[in-house]
């Protein structure tokens, strides 16, 4: 199995949560059985990964760029301009990014260790259960403690004048951490004490001892939280004003940026009131996060998939790069194929390449061809089963082959050779046969190609049409199909749940006659519902079934098939339903539906003028073998 490569924010400046998240991440993925490797500039890079994690903070396009090539990029809290190229991304700490993630799951922050019980603790109070005892303050304990850390590398250098600026206050026992890797000299250390402030480069199992603190004062980043889950209040100082701004959007008390948080800090008056107004803030903050709930630590998150581990979502993971599933496009940040939207387990992006619309998914879809699927779900979608509706299904192949022979007839090279016996057809997909059977009383030759055995049964046995089992186009190796046998082939509604679309067009190619017909049906992407506001485009392809791999648009097909041999002939818009449209679509409903009249008839003239109807149907004729 080719490794995780875990490539941690390293750099001086960046302190040293990142490394310990990638290592700890590391540690976890090994104890599930994974390889994971975390990456330093040291190291040699890897030639293929299974996926490559950045915890980068902000990642280059360049380096992605190296990253990118070497596999399936995930990207974790990625603030930079690469953020929407990432081929998975997952937020664990708000942002101020605008543009979605595929999950954002705070209870993965990995809350642990002590905390109040509430977050209204009075000054005086006795030891509880669950409660360690040096929670215990007694009436006569008047000193408030205050805890300062900035991390472990403090590169502001704001440890010490802020603790400077506490402790000249008076009555306040002040707790000074320095981290591994902040650079302070001994004599600046000693300075501190001489002022009454405990100094100290490392507290053990720090976060699980918060809650002993009266007010955390920290930047932002995980202490910040981990200190609401402890319920204790926390004052933000921030060391850039992109902490500065992090901050204020996530909701926190901030005493400002570098600075001008320290002159803050020398005029704060740390009374009752004001731990009072700091701790109502966090308590908000807590409570938007999800932070405040006593269960967080097992809580999963809000997906529901119940990942309570970094390391479990990552090991359950099975993704593949984005590259376009058509034309093979690579390199997409190169190319722009940034993420159109993103959701719980794929994302969607527009080809620069050949335009299509594409999904990439980083688990199976939950979609299996049997036979719920075109009786349960089929009635679900359209009020009725797959062998209720077979009648109008004939008649609508019926009249697509109409579109076919005249094609046939009118462009295809077949004219002087439809004359002199059968045309063959095969129809991939082709369910229960409602176009085999109207193939067939047509004088066609068909043949078909289903993945669900119960169809394939029904086709051959109750219709008499010859009919195989499997996937196309691997299931070409057992089926007895030639190169060149078939004069048409085609695919209703089936094109968009190939997830290598483009050898299925080239597979296609190679069975097709010169002169041949390709036919298909599929969703249209340009379609009433998919037009509008960007929110209105977000909602269809959330409602997009989860096993459509490719979204095609009309304006797009001609030069999408073109590589593989195909030479657009027609396009029939279909699917036309006024309803949808925007604002003005409720005016044709009623209260059992929809209410045809004026408005009805006016929009649905509008929508076949413009083409803007959900579905679309393709015809084309192979003119070459393909690319």
């Amino acid at each position: 199995m080719k490794p995780i490569l875990i490539v941690p924010s390293y750099e001086k400046g960046r302190g040293g949560g990142h490394l310990s998240r990638c290592t700890a991440l590391a540690e976890e993925l090994r104890s599930l059985g994974r390889d994971a490797r975390i990456y330093t500039p040291a190291d040699a890079l890897p030639d293929e990964c299974a996926f490559i994690v950045l915890d980068r903070f902000r990642t280059s396009q360049d380096e992605f760029l190296i990253w990118r090539r070497r596999g399936p990029v995930i990207g974790i809290d990625e603030g930079g301009s690469c953020r929407n190229e990432c081929d998975f991304l997952i937020d664990i700490l708000p942002n101020l990014e605008k543009r979605h993630p595929n999950r954002y799951i705070p209870a993965l922050l990995r809350f642990s260790g002590a905390r109040r019980p509430a977050w209204d603790i009075p000054r005086t109070y006795a030891p509880k259960d669950g409660v360690p005892d040096s929670f215990t303050r007694t009436t006569c304990e008047k000193q408030r403690r205050v805890l300062i850390t900035f991390g472990a590398e403090d590169a502001a250098g704001l440890t010490a004048p802020a603790a400077l600026a506490l402790a000249a206050q008076g009555g306040l026992e002040v707790t000074a951490v320095f981290g591994a890797l902040n650079r302070i000299a001994d004599t600046r250390k000693a300075a501190l004490m001489d002022k009454h402030i405990t100094v100290a480069d490392h507290i053990p199992n720090l976060s699980g001892r918060l809650a002993e603190y009266d007010l955390v004062v920290t930047h932002f980043g995980l202490t910040a939280f981990e200190s609401l889950y402890a319920r204790v209040p926390v004052l933000l100082v921030s060391p850039t004003a992109y902490h500065e701004k992090l901050a204020r959007n996530a909701g926190f008390r901030t005493a400002g940026c570098g600075k001008k948080g320290i002159r803050y800090l020398k005029t704060l008056q740390l009374t009752a009131d004001t731990l009072a107004s700091i701790q109502a803030q966090c308590r908000i903050v807590s409570a938007v996060y999800g932070i405040e709930r006593d269960d967080i630590e097992t809580a999963g998150n809000q997906n529901g998939d119940g990942t309570k581990e970094l390391a479990q979502l990552l090991n359950a993971v099975s993704i593949h790069a984005a590259d376009c599933p058509v034309c093979g496009a690579r390199d997409g940040v190169r190319a722009g194929s940034a993420a159109l939207a993103r959701f719980h387990d794929r994302t969607y992006r527009i080809c620069p390449v050949c335009g299509i619309t594409y999904m990439s998914r980083v688990s199976p879809p939950p979609v299996e061809y049997a036979k719920d699927y075109f009786f349960d779900f089929y009635k679900k979608q359209y009020g009725k089963t797959y062998i209720e509706d077979f009648p109008n299904l004939v008649q609508a192949g019926k009249r697509r082959l109409s579109h076919i022979v005249s094609i046939i007839r009118t462009h295809g090279r077949l004219a002087k050779s439809a004359d002199k016996g059968k045309l063959h057809l095969l129809d991939i997909g082709c369910a229960y046969g409602p176009f085999l059977a109207a193939a067939k009383s047509e004088g066609f030759a068909p043949v078909g190609l289903e993945a669900a055995e119960d169809a394939v049964s029904y086709v051959n046995h109750e219709l008499g049409i010859p009919c195989f089992h499997g996937y196309f186009p691997l299931s070409c190796d057992t089926a007895p199909f030639s190169d060149g046998q078939f004069d048409v082939i085609s695919l209703w509604y089936v094109i968009e749940h190939f997830e290598h679309t483009g050898a299925v067009l080239s597979a296609i190619n190679r069975l097709l006659k010169k002169g041949g017909v390709l036919a298909f049906s599929t969703p249209s992407f340009e379609g009433v519902s998919a037009r509008g506001t960007v929110r209105a485009q977000r909602i269809f392809l959330e409602k997009s079934p989860q096993d459509h791999y490719t979204l095609w648009s009309p304006s797009k097909v001609r030069a999408i098939l073109k590589p593989f041999g195909f030479a657009l002939k027609k396009i029939v818009i279909t699917g036309h339903h006024p309803e949808r449209f925007p604002v003005v679509g409720k005016l044709v409903m009623g209260g059992k539906g929809v209410r045809r009249g004026v408005v009805y008839r006016f929009l649905l003239a509008i929508s076949r003028l413009f083409g803007l109807g959900d579905t679309f149907e393709v015809y084309a004729v192979k003119i070459r073998p393909s690319h």
